[in-house]
């Protein structure tokens, strides 16, 4: 498994989709539920820093072709 961060963006939404269908699953293990709640939470939030700064990045770049 790769760090978080390590991860490109399409990977980690295919792990988080991984993760869901494991968690869906009738043969979801109890004992790795926590594992993959914590797995999801860290992949959420290193997303959701990527969109933000990119959103930054892009209103910038936008702002300057502005001018």
């Amino acid at each position: 498994m790769k760090p978080v961060a390590k991860l490109k963006y399409n990977e980690a939404i295919a792990e988080l989709e991984s993760i869901l269908e494991a968690m869906k699953s009738r043969n979801c293990d109890i004992d790795a539920l926590t594992q993959m709640t914590r797995r999801a939470a860290e992949i959420i939030e290193e997303c959701r820093s990527r969109l933000t700064n990119a959103s930054s990045d892009l209103q910038d770049i936008l702002e300057k072709l502005g001018k």
